[in-house]
């Protein structure tokens, strides 16, 4: 894995500036970050008067790397306050910087959120929680986050993830690696574009994974008018199922999603933008403290309407009854 800069977008002072004095305003308004119909509203109108410096940084992903680190916007440290102990009691935590994401990712698309996860918030705590160390969650910390697509087993699943840093002492690593930086041959490809496993719900979705529908099928990977794009979660694949040959080319395309992979530690203010579609990304093992000290992100999904990066049989999918709400859907 390489430590190699990802492509860095950065926001001047006046346009950090803006960013931070708009959401302060909303949330002066509503003193909360808790999303409602009200304040989606606010935001959606506060986006739209958003300048363009700010919007040209926000242009959609433009190399294969499939992702960028948005530069330029402050956390105090102490401000904040301590990294919350879950993010069932983190509340309005560093709630200012929730209203920044949701600007951003307005900017960008379609802000959406689960209703079986984190109580329906569209921005989420994504802190080391005790008694999670060992799941393959954002809440785990003893283990490698395997690299995967963020919610693989729903066909509503965002277009770009974002990953807003509060808080890394430590330097903690994101993983990412694009399947366009891959080298698979045809056979690999072919096999892989077949729908031969299922990506079950992972452990976050309590509800989902107690679904009674039978788990469809889907492809791994995608040719796209656009290029090769992936769907990706093996920890919550069944592997065991494939054919021998399956099941080789699945490992393959492992491995080279590893040779690829890069490791992005983020800095308190910088945001990650990662292409869902072509990029999967995990996060290095650590030893979680637990005194408020720990790494501490913010995480925003974002649907793109007119996107034409998914095999159109996605449509068909039940998304083991679960639903996404879209913050400004029409």
């Amino acid at each position: 894995m390489s430590t190699g800069a990802a492509p860095v977008r950065l926001l001047d002072a006046a346009s950090a500036a803006e960013l931070h004095r708009a959401a302060a305003k909303i949330l002066t308004e509503f003193g909360t970050s808790a999303t409602s119909p009200e304040l989606l509203a606010r935001v959606a109108g506060s986006a739209a008067d958003l300048s363009e410096p700010i919007r040209h940084q926000l242009r959609p992903v433009d190399t294969d790397d499939g992702l960028f680190v948005l530069r330029g916007l402050a956390v105090d440290d102490t401000g904040i306050g301590p990294t919350p102990a879950g993010w069932a009691t983190a509340g309005d935590s560093g709630a200012v910087h929730d209203i920044v994401m949701l600007l951003l990712a307005t900017v960008m698309g379609d802000p959406i959120a689960w209703q079986g996860q984190q109580n329906g918030r569209f921005v989420h705590n994504i802190v080391p929680a005790p008694g999670h160390e060992q799941e393959q969650t954002g809440a785990s910390s003893d283990v490698l986050l395997s690299p995967h697509t963020e919610d693989a087993f729903h066909p509503g699943r965002a277009h770009l993830l974002m990953l807003g840093c509060m808080r890394n002492h430590d330097h903690i690593a994101t993983t990412a690696a694009s399947i366009r930086k891959v080298r698979l041959d045809d056979a690999d490809l072919d096999t892989l574009a077949r729908p031969a496993l299922p990506i079950l719900p992972d452990d976050a979705y309590t509800e989902a994974r107690g679904f009674e529908g039978l788990p469809p099928d889907v492809p791994t990977l995608w040719r796209s008018a656009d290029g090769l794009t992936l769907r990706f979660d093996p920890a919550y694949t069944p592997l065991e199922r494939a054919t021998p040959g399956h099941r080789a080319a699945y490992r393959r395309l492992e491995a080279e999603l590893a040779r690829v992979s890069v490791a992005v530690s983020l800095a308190p203010g910088e945001v990650l933008v990662v292409d869902n579609d072509l990029v999967v990304h995990g996060r290095v093992p650590f030893k979680a403290r637990y005194d408020g000290t720990d790494r501490w992100l913010k995480r925003a999904s974002v649907r793109v309407l007119g996107r034409d990066t998914r095999p159109p049989a996605e449509a068909a999918e039940h998304g083991y009854g679960q639903a996404a709400v879209e913050a400004h859907a029409a």
